[in-house]
């Protein structure tokens, strides 16, 4: 990507988008376009070709979407299949319609079948059977996404790339207890603990293990992507966490490791998910902070915002407005 060219960043007030824009800015992009929901209503067809034939972007990070911890995802599958479906199809026909060079698009984790056709998981087993029943809604919006990449490939000529993340967590992240990702939720609930004295109530036995990576890695292997992979991609740490270890990662980061209690009558969600990062790899790609660093910053980062000021989005000097 040119230093000067127009790039727009869906989502840009969540957790990937915001920390993209800043990584973005700090590489010498001066001409980014971050579009919260304010901006404009990406479900909304005319909207979104209105924002597309303002600014003309020449790449596209799309990171915008309906976004669910578990219980989320479960309550919510309608209303995460329609809202995700209809961003993603606009996005995608407004970038075809307007020549964007290259698309690069946040698929998730979720995809992938359950019970998994192999381990590690690699990209190519996505359609080899349906996902896990919790997040089957979401999952199925983004494999659609994923078609409609490949059929817009055949037909125009779409350069793209659909990344398929672990689980990513960082500052400015949903950190709701109810609904949010695991991470984000146990980071609330630690806060909380610690400013009424009460328990870190923790859902399941904490077995279930995941591949975890901050943020800010996340924003450099996203580049990365977009200047050199295309297709489906894996994005991971390389390291499989259990939730146990995280939980027990928090409790030394925040002094309160003798205030959590485990309930396995609540859901563990899948026992065991890990990717094949061999398409990465290849780029020479490499994380720069460890999880418990991650973990470190992003309570620091909570506690210095819990005063109730709004996290913002950062600023960008000769940025292209996506504001009407």
């Amino acid at each position: 990507m040119k230093r000067d060219a127009v790039i727009m960043v869906t989502g840009a007030g969540g957790l990937v988008g915001s920390t993209l824009l800043e990584h973005l800015a700090g590489e010498g992009f001066t001409r980014l376009v971050p579009v919260l929901r304010r901006d404009c209503d990406l479900s909304d067809p005319k909207s979104t070709e209105l924002l597309f034939a303002r600014t003309r972007p020449a790449h596209v990070f799309h990171a915008a979407g309906r976004v669910y911890g578990i219980l989320g995802n479960m309550m919510n599958q309608g209303l995460s299949f329609y809202d995700n479906s209809m961003i993603n199809t606009n996005v995608v026909e407004a970038a075809r319609r307007h020549g964007v060079e290259k698309i690069t698009v946040m698929g998730t984790g979720a995809v992938y079948p359950y019970p998994p056709p192999g381990v590690p998981l690699r990209e190519h087993m996505i359609h080899f059977g349906i996902p896990h029943a919790s997040e089957r809604g979401y999952a199925n919006a983004k494999r659609a996404m994923l078609a409609m990449l490949e059929a817009y490939e055949e037909s125009y000529g779409l350069k793209w790339a659909y990344i398929v993340s672990c689980n990513l967590f960082g500052p400015r992240d949903r950190f709701d207890v109810k609904f949010g990702h695991v991470v984000p939720a146990l980071i609330r609930k630690f806060h909380d603990a610690r400013c009424n004295g009460g328990s870190v109530d923790v859902w399941g036995d904490g077995s279930a293990q995941r591949d975890f990576m901050y943020s800010r890695d996340a924003a450099r292997a996203i580049q990365t992507i977009m200047e050199g992979v295309d297709g489906a991609v894996n994005i991971g740490s390389g390291v499989v966490y259990s939730i146990r270890a995280i939980v027990d990662m928090l409790g030394a980061i925040t002094g309160l490791a003798d205030r959590v209690r485990w309930d396995p009558s609540k859901p563990n969600g899948q026992e065991y998910r890990e990717y094949d990062l061999s398409r990465m790899r290849l780029t020479g790609f490499q994380c720069r902070h460890s999880i418990a660093e991650g973990l470190r910053e992003t309570w620091d980062w909570y506690c210095r915002e819990f005063d109730g000021k709004p996290a913002a989005v950062p600023a960008h000097s000769e940025g292209v407005s996506a504001s009407p």
